[in-house]
C-alpha cells in the first residue's frame, strides 16, 4: 500500500512526463504531447486508486476488519440534528491504508510548504531561491571561519585653521 501511494504523488507525474516528452520529439511544447501528458496522468492515478481500494478490501478480507470510512451520499443525510451521532474515530480504529494516507499527505504538504517558503524563486525580484544561504534538505548550514579582521586606525588629522 505504501508503494503505491507514493507512486501516486510521484511515478504517475513522472511516468506521464516521460510518456508526453516521447510524443513531443523536439522543439517547443505543443498541445499534442501537453494533452497525452494529462491523460496519462489520470489514466495513471485512477488506476493506482483502484489498486488501492483493491489492497484495502483484500487487507479487510484476510484480516476481517474493513475499512471504517463509511460513505453517504449528501441527498440522503438527516437534515435532523435527532440522529446519535457515532464515537469519535481513533488512530487505532484506522486500517493500514487510512493511516499510509494520512501520513503521505501530511509529508507531501511538509515538504511543499519547505520548498514553497525556503527554496522556490521569489515572484517579486525573480532571485533563484528564497536565501542564497539555506541548505539543502538534509544537510546542515556550514560557515567558512573568519579570522579576526584588523582594522588600520585612520591617519590623525590636522585641527583646522582660520
Amino acid at each position: 500500500m505504501a508503494v503505491t501511494t507514493v507512486n501516486i504523488w510521484t511515478g504517475s507525474p513522472l511516468m506521464a512526463l516521460w510518456v508526453g516528452s516521447r510524443v513531443q520529439g523536439s522543439g517547443p511544447p505543443s498541445m499534442l504531447a501537453i494533452g497525452t501528458a494529462a491523460v496519462t496522468l489520470g489514466v495513471i492515478s485512477y488506476l493506482l486508486v483502484k489498486v488501492l481500494g483493491w489492497l484495502d478490501a483484500a487487507y479487510g478480507r484476510l484480516t476481517d476488519k474493513h475499512s471504517s470510512v463509511s460513505r453517504h451520499v449528501p441527498w440522503l443525510r438527516s437534515m435532523r440534528g435527532e440522529r446519535p451521532h457515532s464515537e469519535h474515530t481513533h488512530a487505532r480504529d484506522l486500517s493500514p491504508l487510512e493511516l499510509i494516507l494520512i501520513t503521505s499527505v501530511v509529508l507531501v504538504i511538509a515538504l511543499f510548504e519547505a520548498w514553497f517558503f525556503f527554496y522556490s524563486p521569489s515572484p517579486i525580484d525573480q532571485r533563484s531561491g528564497r536565501s542564497h544561504k539555506m541548505p539543502i534538505i538534509g544537510t546542515t548550514l556550514t560557515r567558512p571561519h573568519h579570522s579576526a579582521v584588523r582594522v588600520s586606525p585612520a591617519p590623525p588629522t590636522r585641527p583646522a585653521t582660520q
